[in-house]
């Protein structure tokens, strides 16, 4: 049985956790490995985690199959009625199996109740989770490069969906 829970500052050892089993393994095909620990670092230390939670007011959520946490997603207002998932990544062996529309499906009705018109996202453009996003009703409405520093740049896809 899946359920969510919403995390909280003293989880970020368990979003840590997590993003260290599923991180690495989603990008070695797309990126380099300096690559990915240089945005692992970037994006996922406790520091930037702290500022994501209290600066940013980024929620984050964990999605559980029983009592297992299975993944974990963040997503906030970036302007009125209008959301971004930021994060959300489920465990390897949890893909395929519904886990992440129940987790997409969960934000959904959250935003909508606070008045969300649209969600966004970004997805690296070799990414299949495109494929996923798509079949949740989700489509790109823009193709860009961002630089992050270092030399790194992330070449994704904006993707977005109404909410009705």
């Amino acid at each position: 049985m899946l359920s969510i829970r919403e995390a909280g500052i003293t989880d970020i050892p368990l979003i840590r956790e997590l993003c260290f089993k599923i991180w690495p393994q989603t990008y070695a095909s797309i990126i380099s490995k300096k690559q990915i620990e240089y945005m692992l670092e970037m994006m996922y230390s406790e520091k930037s985690l702290l500022r994501q939670i209290k600066d940013e007011g980024c929620r984050f959520i964990f999605v559980y199959e029983n009592k297992e946490p299975v993944g974990f997603a963040s997503f906030s207002e970036i302007e009125p009625t209008i959301y971004k998932l930021h994060k959300i990544y489920i465990l390897p062996n949890q893909q395929g199996k519904g886990t992440g529309k129940f987790v997409l499906d969960s934000i959904m009705n959250t935003i909508k109740s606070a008045g969300a018109t649209i969600l966004r996202l970004q997805v690296n453009r070799r990414n299949n989770a495109k494929f996923f996003y798509e079949k949740l009703g989700f489509a790109v409405t823009l193709e860009f490069d961002f630089d992050i520093g270092n030399g790194y740049v992330m070449d994704d896809y904006m993707m977005e969906k109404k909410i009705i």
